[in-house]
């Protein structure tokens, strides 16, 4: 074995901070083993592998959304961590609309993009928001108006949002927004650093901001909690490889915690944000939640999320979450740490 591949979501992962403090090059250096990122791939084949995780000896941490579709799809891949990082989860409508509460809502269009992809995850994470915030009032979702949002056509002239990972891309709330100023919709969910700032652009009213709800289920979405997954063959020719990068992911999110300051730089170098918008975007304690574990209330998360999609058609087929974890991976890990003391 002589490459490894990893990719992530450019949101907040211990994994993107150890690929930046470069911890993961070293550790596997001496075996002639090269880290490649998926997003630095030229070949569009390759990068698709972030969605659908064909690629072998492949990590991802990121949005949980992607990595439950792809194994409802039968990829053979395995959970070996969870993050939990909570983040803005709001809900907006524009002022002068009424709609100031999440009661509001009832009987009003709330728009939901919609996307020829392989797995939609922003109209999903939109639902799921919907859903949930409705739910907190006993209103359902029938007794509101779902509306498609779809993509503008792109001019020529139309400018792009840089990406941190390099290329352009569209603004991630481009077409809700422009579905919003247009009264096509009177409300829309945006989340993490580009949600908050959008919701200050438009000095929009927020409805509600799941984000902050005393309940972990609540706050429960594409990124609460965050997969850290590898493909399963990999797990079972070389565990020890696969224990190592994973060591560095949660040696990532104990030195975060450790420099505040610092970690919170490498997170707006993954969300191209300042480490202002950062913090509002993911809390004040941003660096101390990027612990990458298996705990139970992440784990019902995922289950819960698991359920949502499975509930509402974006999954082809079933499957257990617990056998979809392996926990062997950080139970060596510990045993690791137990002998030498560290």
């Amino acid at each position: 074995m002589d490459t490894i591949w990893y990719t992530r979501c450019p949101v907040p992962t211990p994994l993107g901070i150890a690929v930046q403090e470069g911890w993961l090059a070293r550790e596997f250096a001496a075996d002639g083993i090269t880290l490649k990122s998926l997003q630095d791939n030229v070949e569009a084949e390759v990068r698709e592998s972030h969605f659908d995780h064909h690629l072998a000896h492949s990590f991802r941490q990121g949005g949980n959304i992607p990595a439950i579709w792809a194994r409802a799809k039968g990829r053979d891949t395995r959970v070996i961590g969870l993050s939990w990082t909570d983040e803005f989860q709001g809900i907006i409508a524009l002022p002068g609309s009424g709609i100031r509460t999440p009661r509001d809502l009832l009987g009003r269009r709330l728009g939901l993009t919609r996307h020829a992809v392989s797995i939609d995850f922003k109209r999903a994470a939109a639902l799921k928001a919907f859903e949930t915030a409705l739910d907190l009032e006993g209103i359902s979702l029938s007794q509101v108006e779902l509306v498609d949002v779809q993509d503008a056509p792109r001019l020529d002239t139309s400018p792009d949002y840089p990406s941190p990972f390099g290329g352009e891309r569209r603004h991630h709330y481009e077409s809700e927004v422009a579905a919003l100023l247009r009264g096509d919709v009177d409300a829309i969910f945006v989340k993490g650093v580009l949600g908050t700032q959008v919701l200050h652009m438009l000095a929009a009213q927020l409805v509600i901001d799941l984000g902050v709800h005393p309940e972990p289920l609540v706050r429960n979405g594409n990124g609460t909690p965050r997969t850290l997954t590898v493909d399963a063959s990999f797990i079972e020719q070389r565990p020890d490889l696969v224990t190592r990068f994973l060591g560095q992911v949660v040696a990532a999110g104990h030195w975060a915690a450790a420099h505040p300051r610092e970690a919170v730089a490498y997170i707006g170098r993954e969300t191209d944000a300042s480490s202002e918008w950062v913090r509002y975007g993911y809390g004040q304690n941003v660096h101390q939640r990027l612990q990458t574990n298996l705990d139970d209330s992440a784990i019902a998360g995922l289950k819960s999320f698991k359920d949502f999609l499975l509930r509402h058609g974006f999954l082809d087929a079933d499957f257990s979450v617990d056998d979809w974890i392996d926990p062997a991976p950080l139970a060596a890990l510990a045993a690791q740490h137990q002998r030498t003391g560290t």
